[in-house]
């Protein structure tokens, strides 16, 4: 299959500005979200998701704001297309099982700098992850210069991703339901992006947001 589809003699490059991006309606999660607190919960979440072929992948940190303080990754969320499994593992730990799934190489795992996902996770445990597409590259073959999962979501779909739970404290002992949404959000946008493009393909040439343009 071309994965180009009609754009294969018509180069672009498709931006889209945050001005714009500010002019598009808020997307919501609707799907359904299971918060994994205890180790007991994660192996058969685990067990689930390896019978999916593709999943949308994220973490989160809890944001510091103390110069030369970091803190590790705290939650892992994985998305199907009806829900999404929200690890926490500052409670749970990087289990067995979650490095096992990591490394199945079934399972494509779906991301946006996905390697730096993995760098955090590495600090927690060792695993050699396989089977999986960073958006960031995955874009560039449709023209798309944007590097943001919001850029690319609207891009792709005309809604905005918000971000105003970005900066909120994920090690919190209960997760928000805003928070829970925000995070399974970005996980099922990755797995909604890659569908998108391999599915339904996608024409930069009918873009609105093309910026520039290379016969």
């Amino acid at each position: 299959m071309n994965i180009r589809g009609e754009i294969s003699n018509f180069a672009v490059m498709i931006s889209i500005s945050k001005d714009r991006i500010n002019e598009l309606p808020v997307e919501e999660y609707e799907g359904n979200t299971i918060v994994i607190n205890y180790p007991r919960d994660v192996d058969k979440a685990i067990n689930y998701l390896l019978t999916q072929s593709v999943v949308g992948f994220d973490t989160e940190t809890r944001p510091s704001f103390k110069k030369g303080r970091m803190h590790k990754v705290c939650l892992l969320q994985i998305a199907t297309h009806d829900e999404c499994f929200l690890f926490r593992i500052n409670k749970t730990g990087l289990t067995e099982s979650i490095r096992r799934f990591f490394e199945n190489e079934n399972v494509l795992k779906v991301g946006l700098s996905i390697q730096d996902d993995f760098r955090a996770l590495h600090k927690l445990a060792e695993f050699e992850p396989a089977s999986y597409i960073d958006l960031q590259s995955f874009v560039k073959k449709f023209d798309i210069a944007d590097n943001s999962l919001q850029k690319i979501y609207a891009i792709l779909f005309e809604k905005r991703i918000s971000k105003g739970q970005r900066l909120t404290n994920w090690e919190a002992e209960t997760l928000t339901e805003s928070q829970c949404a925000y995070a399974s959000l970005d996980a099922k946008a990755c797995l909604d992006i890659y569908e998108l493009l391999t599915t339904e393909g996608y024409d930069a040439k009918h873009s609105p947001y093309i910026v520039e343009e290379n016969v």
